[in-house]
């Protein structure tokens, strides 16, 4: 059995559930990347592997170690932009257990005080976003990468004439969390670190 667990948002425990964790401690081989992993008791850090590079190789050892109960490690939630769609498609219902976990956009709306239920969530990871939708909307969550980040994103609000205002937070629930509010004429040029944004237009 492989179970997918929604690690939350961070790199502790803070936000990953009891169901989780419970998982976590009975699980015969436990896969994650080098950050996620850090969240592993130290009692079974003799079972963790490390997440292979190529999605096809991840797929090879899962299949070949099926009969172990597997835990593969998301962050935040499995199907929030995660690795849970991907999984959906590789292995029967029966063979997969996905437990939920916080995005960092629920994360971000929470830390913001801003409501979360009439708002757009996308992801710029390995795509282009469709920008001539994202800045027709009143409220937008977006998951950045390094192609579309937070200032190619403020960037083309301004070509697409949006007010906008974007809230960026960095680094979601470590230590060095940052949450910055700026309008899109102000968005710095700079290297953003593991980012998710919320956009707000204004017309």
């Amino acid at each position: 059995m492989i179970t997918i667990v929604g690690i939350g948002p961070g790199g502790t425990q803070d936000y990953l559930f009891d169901k989780a964790k419970e998982v976590i401690d009975s699980a015969d081989l436990i896969i994650g990347s080098e950050r996620q992993l850090k969240i592993v008791p130290l009692s079974k850090k003799g079972s963790c592997h490390r997440l292979p590079h190529k999605l096809d190789d991840l797929t090879m050892f899962l299949t070949e170690h099926q009969e172990a109960d597997i835990v593969l490690l998301a962050s935040g939630d499995p199907l929030t932009y995660g690795i849970g769609k991907w999984l959906i498609r590789q292995f029967p219902p029966e063979k997969l257990t996905i437990l939920p976990g916080i995005s960092s956009l629920h994360y971000l709306f929470n830390r913001l005080n801003i409501p979360i239920e009439d708002c757009f969530i996308t992801s710029s990871h390995g795509r282009k976003p469709d920008f001539s939708l994202l800045f027709k909307l009143p409220k937008v969550g977006i998951v950045t990468d390094k192609a579309n980040g937070p200032y190619q994103l403020a960037q083309e609000a301004l070509r697409q004439g949006s007010v906008a205002t974007f809230y960026i937070g960095e680094n979601l629930s470590y230590s060095d969390e940052r949450i910055r509010c700026y309008r899109a004429s102000e968005v710095p040029d700079e290297n953003y670190q593991m980012n998710a944004v919320v956009i707000i237009n204004e017309g």
